[in-house]
């Protein structure tokens, strides 16, 4: 009988234990969240300010109706972030969001409702803001991309990885306003690329042929532009003396 009076006894301090805690979640996920409740992990770039600023996040606001798939698309797409994850938690209270930045390899300028926008590229030709940029590294940044627009970004992304493990070294890589692309390679000058995206592997591998059966000849030196708009029928300018 004394067992079973303390499995009973047990089990109801249990219970309240549980219904405590619940009943403590439940209050807590109703209680406001503000400034002083958000917790940014994983980059020291960015205040709590740019948080608030670049997404719809209200303050004060109850912790239960925080939007955090909704927020965490706009906070990596306004701050040009490589991936963000925003989390409710009771202990300690608050908001806890965590940040992975994109890595600058290139200087990069856009053309945003009519005004110059300067910042950086990633490896996979993301823009990034100059001010939310981690730039730790920009001694290393050769290339430089002008014109960048979204529907750039793939083709940029192929142009930045190719140089990367073959024998070539893009100075700039302009994109004019209506999308045709020009790349300066540090031996060739000026490379045509033209219009059309889906031949851009077949180009860059044109470059680097051309580049690998010319090394040594003084050649490289006279050559004013090559034209690769047509790759099955490339045209090489030299200088005229």
């Amino acid at each position: 009988m004394k067992d079973n009076q303390k499995l009973k006894n047990r089990r109801f301090f249990l219970l309240i234990t549980l219904l405590f805690f619940t009943s403590y979640t439940t209050f807590k996920t109703f209680k406001k969240v503000n400034y002083q409740d958000i917790f940014i992990v994983g980059s020291e770039l960015f205040s709590i300010e740019d948080i608030v600023a670049n997404s719809s996040l209200n303050f004060p606001t109850s912790l239960i109706f925080v939007k955090t798939t909704y927020i965490e698309k706009e906070l990596k797409k306004n701050l040009s972030l490589k991936n963000v994850s925003v989390f409710r938690q009771i202990f300690p209270f608050g908001l806890k969001i965590l940040i992975q930045t994109r890595t600058p390899i290139a200087y990069g300028e856009r053309i945003f409702k009519g005004e110059k926008i300067t910042g950086f590229i990633d490896e996979d030709g993301f823009f990034i803001n100059q001010k939310y940029s981690d730039q730790v590294n920009l001694k290393k940044i050769a290339s430089k991309v002008y014109g960048w627009e979204e529907n750039f970004r793939e083709t940029l992304s192929t142009i930045l990885n190719y140089q990367k493990y073959n024998d070539v070294e893009f100075i700039t890589i302009t994109f004019s306003p209506n999308g045709f692309l020009t790349l300066e390679e540090k031996s060739f000058k000026t490379i045509l690329l033209g219009f059309n995206p889906k031949i851009i592997e077949n180009q860059l591998q044109i470059i680097n042929d051309i580049k690998n059966q010319m090394k040594g000849n003084n050649i490289l030196e006279k050559i004013d532009n090559i034209d690769l708009t047509e790759p099955n029928n490339p045209k090489i300018k030299v200088f005229k003396p």
